[in-house]
């Protein structure tokens, strides 16, 4: 199994009710799923908006799990592959391979998409197409993560307050903190 254009419509109609604010941003990528979905197949000439998964982990002292990129640290990130058959299943996926992450969990009533952010072509690694970020929301100890893998660096526990990526702090703060 896979993951289904009508998966894809289902996450981001969820994501846009809860943040209503999202909405503009993310219609292109809504409609394009939703054509998909209805005509079972792409009729854009691969030119729709390219959708990747994520992984927000934190644990117990409000720290967010990244992994080594381009000399520092980052959010795990990947397209589905055909053995997914989510979208939130393809993200733990990838931090189980690249980190070997066990025993994480959401909270409840946090089980859709955390964030879903939009990068234009040419400010990715994607190629030409519109790239949708949709992150998922995870809990795990600290000792989830082998630790082989943050002696050796491949992997941190970053605190909040050193994420780089504005989005995903802001909404961080706001769901651990409780800012506004």
């Amino acid at each position: 199994m896979s993951v289904r254009d009508d998966q894809i419509v289902r996450e981001l109609s969820h994501y846009i009710y809860e943040h209503p604010a999202d909405r503009m941003a993310l219609m292109p990528v809504y409609d394009a799923a939703r054509d998909h979905s209805q005509r079972r197949a792409c009729t854009h000439e691969q030119r729709c908006p390219l959708v990747t998964t994520g992984a927000v982990v934190d644990d117990e002292h409000d720290r967010v799990l990244c992994l080594r990129h381009d000399g520092g640290y980052a959010l795990a990130e990947a397209e589905p592959e055909e053995r997914d058959d989510s979208l939130s299943e393809a993200a733990l996926r990838l931090l189980a391979e690249e980190v070997g992450i066990r025993d994480v969990w959401t909270q409840p009533g946090a089980e859709g998409p955390f964030l879903v952010d939009v990068t234009r072509p040419g400010q990715h690694r994607y190629g030409p197409r519109l790239r949708i970020g949709i992150r998922y929301l995870f809990r795990a100890h600290s000792g989830a993560v082998f630790q082989s893998m943050i002696e050796t660096g491949a992997a941190a526990w970053v605190p909040l307050l050193d994420i780089g990526i504005p989005s995903v702090r802001a909404r961080l703060e706001h769901h651990l903190i409780g800012t506004p």
